[in-house]
């Protein structure tokens, strides 16, 4: 049984729209390498999103300092 997307592009579509460390990370399940991401010191309040789908994900007051070299979140947004 195929898995139902709200969003549904092309690789191509997701190629023209998300960056070529985006695309790997989100489409080709990569990582990117510890403590280089924009996000692994970043502390301002808010709420993270999917950068393909635009779904919230995270919000910042259950983030914290892991030291692990990547973003660090308690708790996930239901959804």
């Amino acid at each position: 049984m195929d898995k139902k997307y709200s969003v549904n592009k092309t690789e191509e579509e997701w190629k023209q729209q998300l960056t070529p460390e985006e695309f790997y990370v989100l489409r080709q399940k990569g990582t990117e390498r510890p403590f280089t991401g924009e996000f692994d010191l970043h502390f301002e309040n808010g709420d993270y999103h999917c950068r393909a789908c635009k779904a919230k994900l995270f919000t910042s007051e259950h983030k914290f300092e892991s030291g692990c070299g990547w973003p660090s979140f308690d708790q996930a947004v239901e959804g």
